[in-house]
């Protein structure tokens, strides 16, 4: 890949902050009467938006794939729209930040930017702005999956953890559980989040009743005969979003596998530390946002410098999913694109490794 491309992307990252104030404030002025009326606390997450926005562009430029920053723009403008901010609004956003940076850039990079926003702005005029229900009427066990869901969003978690125990009484099988009712409820509520359906605390609320009624099922987890490997599961440092990751452990531990989940946010140190108390035969990796693909590659290039440098990487997560060659950029072993497939991907990369 041209190295122009990382060089942008490191310029891109080392400026943030300042790149994100000129174009807010170059914004702000070709709209006064739009964005006067949010006052100062719509600047600051006018701000905010922008570094975002230059943060996905500049993991996309280092990796060298447009994909992942077309995706963005996708969420961008369905999440937008469901703030009802206008169209035109969202287009300007990316009018400004091209003109800014092909003022501000080098001169040897800026046309690669210009290159990609170019390229994004003509893709939003034909991105839609709503996005399908993750629980259409012929997906598995839909009806149950929609009682829950809406148990959740009520508030009820009583409620939603009798209709899991219930079907699972009833002789569904606890992987078609997280298959059909889990994950998709949880992209809806996303979903549902994006689109300003639903506060950021129904999210939060529906998502820690989630993983509460998944521990109810652990017994049905546990009871299956052990394989004799390890895997250690972690999200990379500022990565939050867990769900994925935990859903990846409790298939592999149906599987046989003794998993040690570490969950969201874990320094590298501990993950390091971790490895090796654990003996662990697989270390796998979620990162959900796109700009947290750097901090993965951070931690892949430290587990193979360290004592724990036969342990075999996998990663996984919506970057990976948008840009299946990823995991290959940074020095992954493998890369699994949802839960069944970690089953298949971690079996095979052990067995190499025995």
């Amino acid at each position: 890949m041209d190295t122009r491309y990382q060089q942008a992307s490191e310029y891109i990252t080392r400026h943030r902050t300042d790149l994100a104030t000129a174009i807010v404030d170059y914004h702000y002025s070709l709209q006064p009467g739009f964005w006067e009326k949010f006052g100062e606390a719509g600047r600051v997450k006018s701000l905010r938006d922008e570094e975002y926005h230059l943060s996905y562009l500049a993991e996309a430029l280092a990796s060298g794939d447009l994909a992942l920053f077309l995706e963005y723009l996708q969420w961008c403008k369905v999440f937008f729209t469901g703030l009802r901010f206008p169209e035109e609004a969202i287009r300007v956003t990316f009018e400004c930040m091209r003109e800014l940076l092909q003022r501000q850039l080098p001169a040897e990079i800026a046309p690669l930017v210009t290159e990609y926003l170019d390229a994004g702005m003509d893709h939003l005029k034909r991105m839609p702005a709503t996005l399908p229900s993750f629980l259409p009427d012929d997906a598995p066990l839909v009806d149950v999956a929609r009682l829950y869901l809406q148990a959740l969003i009520r508030g009820d978690r009583a409620e939603a953890s009798r209709l899991v125990l219930h079907t699972v009484e009833n002789g569904a099988a606890v992987k078609d559980i997280y298959l059909h009712i889990f994950q998709p409820s949880q992209l809806e509520i996303g979903r549902l989040w994006q689109t300003n359906q639903i506060s950021v605390a129904q999210e939060h609320y529906c998502t820690a009743a989630t993983q509460m009624i998944m521990s109810q099922l652990y017994p049905y987890l546990f009871g299956t005969v052990r394989n004799g490997r390890k895997l250690v599961v972690a999200c990379v440092g500022e990565e939050l979003h867990e769900m994925g990751a935990r859903i990846v452990a409790d298939f592999l531990e149906l599987d046989g596998w003794d998993t040690y989940y570490l969950g969201a946010n874990v320094p590298t140190e501990s993950i390091l530390r971790t490895l090796t108390e654990r003996n662990a035969d697989l270390l796998a990796i979620s990162a959900t946002i796109t700009p947290h693909v750097h901090s993965v590659t951070a931690l892949i290039e430290r587990v193979r410098a360290s004592q724990t440098a036969q342990v075999k990487i996998m990663v996984g997560g919506y970057p990976f999913n948008v840009m299946p060659t990823l995991w290959q950029q940074i020095g992954a072993d493998g890369y699994a694109r949802n839960a069944e497939d970690a089953i298949t991907v971690g079996n095979q990369l052990t067995e190499t490794a025995a």
